[in-house]
Order: structure tokens, then sequence, then C-alpha cells
């Protein structure tokens, strides 16, 4: 088969199509012949080897494990392990590759791709295989920080700072689907499309600052963390909850060990028994309950994937500096 093989960390250029052997499938595994698969700051992340925590969180110290990137596709069921009984040959799914966390190549980027089974779901009908590859990591990310440690209730007043990336338009979406009136904050070139993702209200930043305003939010889901937590919380209303997911920013900026996202988030998480507003830990759904749950909101049109460009199998290096430009409004997806 044909993949995008990765022999060493570094810039996108590493990257290389080559004829390599179908993988092994598992028991407990599906060969999904995959159709479409999309680009996220989580492959970036494992493309360029940063932070290094990463390498040994299981990425691999030297070189990446396994050599193939991609955790997010959408294909056909070619075949099915011997303890599988959910899926077979010729069903449309889509999911995530991985086990557990996501900082690892997961082999999507191939022709042909093993799968476990637990981390896949049917894909609906209504959305094409380019929509479906769009969804798995961005809408799980979206739905455990909306939903279960955001409780987003209907009528909250919910606040997402930048709601026009991946994980923003569907956390939009998904605080719009649980009846929340929603505000998008992002760079006025995306605010059309955070409207259209459903935001009842949206703040340029680099004219405006969300902090600044005399609006009060019972949840506020900050995917950059470009404000510290003493500016969001004083919008936050009496009983508000703040969740930071914290993105690392392309280009090294973010911190080479362990990133500017983790060096966020672990104060935060040290002060959530004594700061109300913080939410403490949480107990999250399974991966599988997850999926299953994205693909009721997909099959009921809830939440609609923004395919922002595509890019053949053969240029995923350009999708990845795509990714990292930053300009794209929507997913990008590799066509393959």
């Amino acid at each position: 088969m044909k993949a995008v093989v990765q022999d060493t960390y570094g810039a996108p250029e590493v990257l290389a199509v080559r004829e390599v052997a179908l993988p092994a499938v598992a028991d407990d595994e599906v060969l999904v012949r995959a159709r479409a698969a999309s680009v996220h700051p989580d492959v970036w992340h494992v493309v360029r080897g940063v932070p290094y925590l990463l390498r040994v969180m299981g990425s691999g110290v030297r070189r990446p494990g396994n050599p193939i990137p991609g955790t997010d596709v959408a294909g056909q069921v070619e075949a099915v392990g011997a303890s599988v009984a959910r899926f077979r040959p010729g069903d449309e799914v889509f999911g995530e590759t991985v086990r557990g966390h996501q900082w690892r190549n997961g082999g999507a980027y191939a022709e042909y791709v093993a799968v476990p089974a637990d981390q896949l779901a049917m894909k609906p009908a209504n959305v094409t295989f380019e929509q479906a590859a769009a969804v798995p990591t961005s809408g799980i990310i979206a739905l455990q920080n909306v939903r279960d440690i955001g409780r987003v209730q209907p009528g909250d007043r919910v606040l997402v700072n930048g709601a026009g990336g991946g994980v923003g338009l569907m956390a939009v979406q998904l605080a719009a689907a649980y009846g929340a009136k929603v505000t998008g904050v992002d760079a006025g070139d995306k605010l059309a499309l955070v409207r259209s993702a459903g935001a009842d209200r949206v703040i340029d930043h680099t004219a405006d600052d969300f902090t600044r305003h005399d609006e009060r939010y019972d949840l506020i889901v900050d995917i950059p963390g470009n404000h510290p937590f003493a500016e969001c919380r004083r919008v936050l209303a009496p009983g508000g909850r703040y969740v930071l997911i914290g993105h690392d920013l392309f280009g090294g900026s973010g911190g080479r060990w362990i990133g500017r996202g983790m060096r966020t988030l672990l104060p935060l998480m040290a002060r959530s028994p004594f700061v109300p507003e913080l939410p403490g830990p949480t107990r999250l759904p399974t991966k599988q309950a997850s999926m299953a749950a994205l693909r009721e909101l997909l099959e009921a049109g809830a939440i609609t994937p923004v395919v922002g460009r595509t890019f053949p199998l053969e240029e995923v290096p350009q999708a990845i500096r795509c990714l990292e430009d930053g300009d794209t409004q929507g997913k990008i997806v590799i066509t393959i």
C-alpha cells in the first residue's frame, strides 16, 4: 500500500510517500480502507517532535515508534479481527486510530490502517468521508470540554475563545446544540464562519478584548489560553466555569520541553480544589461512548463538520504547512 512515512522528527519535509506492507490486524482491530484523514495540531506535534515530553509519553525518543502519521480516519471496513462483532466488511466507519492519549502517530495517512474496533463508529450517511474524517479528535476534545467538564446546560451563556479553529467550531456547535447562547471569539476573517456555526454573537480579538466587557458567562471554553485566568475569571457569572484546552503555538514558540499549554494547565489543575470556577478531575466517557455521541449529533444535523481545504496523500507536507500558517477556515483533510 501507499503510505506517508516519517523516519525522523523535523519539518514537514521529512515526510515521504512510499510503498509499505499492509498493517497486521489484531483480534480486536479492524482493517480500514482509508478514504480521508484529517490534519490537526496533535499530528503536527509528532511530526515536529515537540514538546519533547511527548517522545517519552509513547511517541518514540529518537524517532516515531509508528512511522506513519495521522490519527483521524474515515473509510470502509476491509476486514475484521477474530473477536470483532460490531463491524463487517463494507461498513463505512470513522474514528481515531490510537488508543489512549493522542501524542503519537496512528497510521492514518495510508491506504489501509488497523484500528481498534472500540475507537470507531459507523459513519452517518448524511456526511461525506471528508467531513467524517474532520470530526474525531476535534469532536472528542470539544465534547469532553463542553459537555463533560464544562457541564453546559440549556440557557447557559457560553464563550468560546478560539472559536474559528477545528476544536472551536465544534465547541460552538455543541454548545448551541445543547441550548446555550454562544459568543465566539477569533480573528475578524473567521467570524462569519463562527457565526454560521451557531454563535449568537462574535468578537474580533484583534480589535476587542472580551475580558474587558460587562457581559458575564456561565462557561468559558478557552482554546488558545491567550489571557491569564484572572482576566477570564472577572467575566464569569456566579457559579461559572472556566475550561482551558491550551493549544500550543506553532513554530516552536510554545515551549520545546513541556509545551505552553501544559505549563499553563498544570498550575490551574493544582488550584482547582480551591477555586470553584476551575472544574476538578472529571471521569470522562470512553472514546467509544464519545464517538457514539458524535455520530448521533452528526446524524441529527446538530453538528456539521467544516472542511476548509483538501490535499492528496502525496501533499501531506504542504497540508501540514497550511496548518502551521493558520489561514485555512475549517479543517484540513487528506483525501486517499
